[in-house]
């Protein structure tokens, strides 16, 4: 800093995102008020979304080892051994904040940075999903659903147009339309990547010496205050306009060339770390890979390659511009490193160089402008206790009714499948280029889990879930229940869980009953991977998403990823051998409470969610999964949103094949049909194939595959109730249930 300019104030530190205390611990820590960059250091790296200092106590009692596990968190991307001297590198982050200011970029850096923490291991992105949340179609704001169809309009734009023009396919993934989501709309997404094992990198500086260097797109204003002023605060609903600098600018195709230099640099062995710029910019990379490697950093901003003139030091280093990678590289290297740089046209030079100093430098052409501890900026920040306490009076309303009562069967099952939450995301997903790479053998809607071959034969699966409406009910069991969904997309392709990745999208946490949600979430979150044997191994959390209207629904977005033995056996979830029976497998205990049907009639949250028999649920997974491998069904599908109707109308739309089914009057009722639990499925094949399967978990053979309608023969003694409805029928409500609200 200048000589004889002024310091930074508390007041400047609480526009900052500091609170009073955090700022006098700063001075404690700085031994007197931090000057502007220091300030502003601290900011970034003490905020919540580079800090978790409002979770991080909680995410010390998930599981994190495991038989599979390479890597686990603490890195850029976790990563599982998958066989053949391969490793799958995945993980999911959240972009919530930037695409509610600005959906196509927000989205679309999103993409970008989830698939440079692939790459920063030294894997190759083989396959982005996406985890979506908007509020209703219909809005309830007066604008007939504008700024919903805006966002999504915008987000689903830039997440095909990153992915699409970086060459990864976008395999899956799912969205949801909840009133709660009206002002604060989610955006999770999640890459996977390939590596050898034993070519993985980590990101810890090492080597006092060696030589910091800045690659990628150059610096500027782009982003700045991102992780605080923006992500770590509520949206308030006005204003939003002058938070639009905060939010980064994408360009695919400079990172294109940024991950083939990458992966050359490795391949070759010329970096000794490596550390992509995300949040925080260099702040935060230049500043945790010094931590990791208990070493000092000293970078001098006047060599960092800017695309705006006249940046201050402060806004070098907090700078959030995409498309950027840190690394160490022994000195003999250096030339080495530029060339191939050169080579790929990517910017870069040195910057800086690693120390004994345990110090983050940082230094204006040769001047000192900023002197911190390291372990202060990235290991002292105050971690805080949550109070939870869970509300006393329901948080959320009741969704308005759009169905009216006492219709029938026939008039439900149509109702249910245009639904929002319900209907075929094909005018969505079709936006994405699903099978660039040429490994994707398992598309959108052919299967309840992305599939991607590996080159042994066989495959990976991999499933994103997550429902805020029944986590809002019950967050511990609504929480298992997301694990369990997944692990039954697994199991319908025939895989096992390997590991998982979380986002875990919550409200206001110093408030007690989002601490609540948020303590009861993660309790979920680690019994159930521990039941699975499926630890997490990285993901991310994103605190702070409310506004004036209230708290979005807490909404743990699970991530799985697992693999099967032969490519080849994956089963579709259609109908699609005529003549198959059809079999309900598990133990089948449905109910309306925070189901989709609840939902048309209007009807409030529960308080609570069934108990749910892990063991036997898990039982019946490796049941199914075990069936599936051995080529013995046709197709499964696990009952989720909308229940065992529903189910069966997916089915025979994705084999485009009517089914007949039959069930006795006492479980013909409204929650056996519309009810919604974990732990069952729908399977089809021959009759052998399901006494077999039988013996291993509960079996009700319910029907026959065939002919061009889904009917339903609801028996009592001798009287039959028959519900048919045609294949068309079935496609036209489908297929125009989301496209008439987003032309």
């Amino acid at each position: 800093m200048p000589e004889g300019e002024a310091l930074p104030t508390l007041e400047d530190a609480v526009a900052l995102g500091l609170t009073g205390a955090e700022y006098e611990l700063v001075c404690e820590k700085q031994n007197g008020p931090p000057n502007q960059v220091e300030l502003a250091m601290y900011s970034l790296l003490w905020s919540e979304h580079c800090a978790y200092k409002h979770s991080k106590k909680l995410l010390r009692t998930l599981p994190t080892e495991g038989e599979h596990v390479v890597m686990g968190p603490g890195e850029n991307a976790g990563a599982v051994d998958v066989g053949g001297g391969l490793v799958c590198a995945f993980k999911v982050e959240s972009h919530n904040h930037p695409s509610a200011v600005e959906p196509f970029q927000g989205a679309a850096t999103g993409v970008g940075g989830i698939l440079r923490d692939i790459f920063a291991i030294g894997a190759r992105p083989i396959a982005v999903l996406d985890s979506l949340r908007f509020g209703e179609p219909a809005s309830a704001t007066g604008d007939g659903g504008a700024r919903v169809r805006y966002l999504l309009d915008g987000a689903v734009s830039g997440i095909g147009h990153y992915g699409n023009s970086i060459g990864v396919p976008t395999v899956g993934g799912e969205v949801y339309f909840e009133a709660p989501y009206e002002q604060n709309c989610l955006v999770n997404a999640m890459a996977l990547g390939l590596a050898r094992r034993g070519e993985l990198v980590r990101s810890a500086a090492t080597g006092p010496g060696n030589v910091i260097v800045l690659f990628g797109a150059s610096t500027g204003r782009d982003g700045i205050g991102g992780a605080s002023v923006l992500a770590s605060a509520e949206l308030g609903g006005e204003g939003e306009e002058d938070k639009r600098p905060t939010v980064q600018v994408g360009d695919p195709f400079e990172e294109k060339k940024l991950l083939e230099c990458s992966l050359e640099l490795l391949q070759r062995g010329l970096l000794v770390a490596l550390q992509d710029l995300g949040a925080a910019g260099l702040t935060s990379s230049a500043s945790e890979m010094a931590s990791k490697g208990e070493v000092g950093i000293d970078i001098d901003v006047a060599r960092v390659p800017l695309r705006e003139p006249g940046m201050e030091p402060f806004e070098v280093m907090v700078s959030e511009s995409q498309e950027r990678m840190l690394c160490v590289v022994e000195p003999a290297r250096l030339g080495a490193v530029l060339e191939l740089c050169e080579k790929w046209e990517v910017e870069g030079a040195a910057i800086g160089t690693v120390t004994d100093t345990m110090r983050m430098r940082v230094l204006c052409d040769g001047e000192l402008v900023g002197d911190m501890p390291v372990r202060a900026l990235v290991d002292d920040c105050p971690l805080y206790d949550l109070k939870p306490r869970k509300p006393a009076k329901p948080l959320y309303a009741a969704p308005a009714a759009g169905l009216a009562p006492g219709v029938g069967a026939h008039e439900t099952l149509l109702a249910l499948l245009a639904s929002a939450n319900l209907a075929s995301r094909r005018p969505l997903f079709e936006q994405y280029d699903a099978i660039v790479q040429s490994r994707t053998v398992r598309r959108p809607e052919q299967a309840d889990a992305a599939v991607l071959a590996l080159p042994d034969g066989g495959a990976l699966a991999v499933s994103i879930d997550g429902n805020g409406r029944r986590v809002a009910a019950d967050p511990y069991r609504g929480t298992i229940a997301a694990v369990l969904e997944c692990a039954a997309n697994l199991a319908c392709v025939g895989a096992e869980p390997l590991g998982t990745t979380n986002n875990l999208n919550f409200g206001n946490p110093e408030k007690p009953h989002i601490a609540w949600q948020l303590t009861e979430a993660v309790r979920g979150l680690g019994d159930a991977c521990r039941a699975l044997a499926a630890p997490i191994v990285g993901g991310n959390v994103s605190l702070y998403n409310e506004g004036a209207t209230g708290p979005i629904y807490p909404t743990p977005v699970i991530g799985m990823v697992g693999r099967l033995p032969d490519a080849r056996r994956a089963a579709g979830l259609g109908f699609a051998q005529g003549g198959a029976q059809i079999a309900l497998v598990g133990s089948f205990a449905p109910a309306l409470g925070a189901s989709e049907l609840d939902k048309l009639h209007g009807r409030p949250l529960p308080d609570g969610l069934a108990e749910v028999d892990l063991a036997a649920v898990i039982a019946t997974h490796a049941a199914v999964r075990d069936a599936v491998r051995a080529g013995a069904l046709a197709s499964a599908h696990d009952i989720a949103e909308g229940g065992l109707a529903v189910a069966l109308a997916e089915c025979c739309l994705a084999g485009a094949s009517g089914a007949s089914v039959e069930l006795p009057a006492s479980l013909a009722t409204e929650e056996f049909l519309f009810g919604e639990c974990s732990g069952a499925f729908l399977v089809s094949g021959a009759a052998g194939a399901l006494e077999a399967l039988g013996e291993r978990a509960p079996v009700s053979v319910i029907g026959t595959v065939g002919g061009e309608a889904l009917t339903l023969e609801l028996r009592a003694g001798l009287q039959t109730d028959r519900v048919t409805v045609p294949l068309s029928e079935l496609s036209s409500a489908h297929a125009q249930g989301l496209a008439r609200f987003f032309p």
